[in-house]
């Protein structure tokens, strides 16, 4: 008897997109670490993580789509190599490919955030 679990083969496929969510943040959160150490903040682990937490201004419109895409992008290179693969090295090739795709969407709307929060 077949019964419906979801729609996925994988059963821990949440697991898979919580992960890239948390590597998000913890990318986002070096990367402004980095800008705060490198301007002389007194307190930049602190300063950090009051920047991730508040912002406000949205990104543009343009950035926002862009950084849409990219992030589509990275999941839909994720799913192929998955697709493409098989055994162990799956876990390894989407492992690679999911770790290198977030760190572009993040560096990219680190990149945007910083250029749009001078223009203003």
């Amino acid at each position: 008897m077949y019964l419906a679990r979801g729609s996925s083969d994988d059963p821990y496929l949440w697991l898979w997109v919580l992960g890239a969510l948390a590597l998000y943040a913890l990318i986002s959160y070096g990367l402004t670490y980095r800008a705060r150490a490198r301007r002389g903040s007194v307190h930049p682990a602190r300063d950090a993580l009051h920047d991730l937490k508040d912002r406000e201004d949205p990104q543009p419109p343009k950035y926002r789509f862009f950084s849409r895409v990219l992030m589509l992008c990275g999941a839909g290179l994720t799913g192929l190599v998955a697709l493409l693969t098989s055994g162990a090295v799956r876990v390894l090739a989407v492992g690679l490919t999911g770790v290198v795709a977030v760190a572009v969407w993040a560096y990219y709307d680190h990149r945007t955030e910083r250029r749009h929060s001078t223009q203003r």
